[in-house]
């Protein structure tokens, strides 16, 4: 024996010029959707642009559907937000654009030679000796501080930038041949 399938409907009262129908917004959506869309492409040269605008038109249309229902042409009040929509977006995006021109470029240049051997060198040590030549020589902390922020003996940092700077002298010995290192000045 085969199953039936009988589906049941509730009486609804027939839809009214002040009761809105959700068949009939979800009619107006199916069958406009998509041509307000393309009309919207058309414009935006961005088919995902066009659909968010469209949909949050029909979403708009929604929320005022009681008060829509009632228009001689609803689809006309649809497209106009959805030409509003981009028109806004256009602007907003044309905006930021022109101030992203009117700011100055930074031209920076990369690093130096001396400055890429020096952390491809720090990156070879451990990370604890690592951090503490760090901390001590670039961010000019006191050993006493590196200690307690490391959680460990004065004695352990003292230890540890021993070793980073034997490791680092190792790696940075210039080649025979090449020149020393740089002088600096201190007047």
């Amino acid at each position: 024996m085969r199953p039936t399938t009988d589906v049941v409907t509730l009486p609804t009262d027939p839809p009214t010029p002040t009761t809105p129908s959700a068949a009939t917004f979800e009619e107006l959506y199916a069958a406009h959707f998509h041509d307000l869309t393309v009309q919207l492409y058309a414009y935006f040269g961005d088919r995902q642009e066009a659909q968010d605008v469209v949909q949050e038109a029909f979403c708009r249309a929604l929320a005022r559907w009681p008060k829509l229902v009632r228009y001689d042409d609803p689809v006309a009040w649809v497209r106009r937000v959805a030409w509003n929509l981009a028109t806004s977006r256009w602007r907003r995006a044309r905006t930021a654009l022109r101030a992203l021109r009117r700011q100055r470029a930074e031209h920076v240049a990369g690093p130096d030679a001396d400055r890429v051997t020096l952390v491809s060198a720090l990156a070879t040590l451990p990370p604890p000796h690592r951090r503490v030549i760090v901390l001590h020589y670039l961010a000019d902390l006191p050993i006493a501080e590196i200690a307690e922020r490391e959680g460990v003996a004065p004695g352990t940092v003292k230890s540890w930038l021993h070793r980073g700077r034997a490791a680092l002298a190792a790696q940075l010995v210039p080649e025979p041949g090449a020149a020393g290192p740089k002088e600096v000045s201190h007047e």
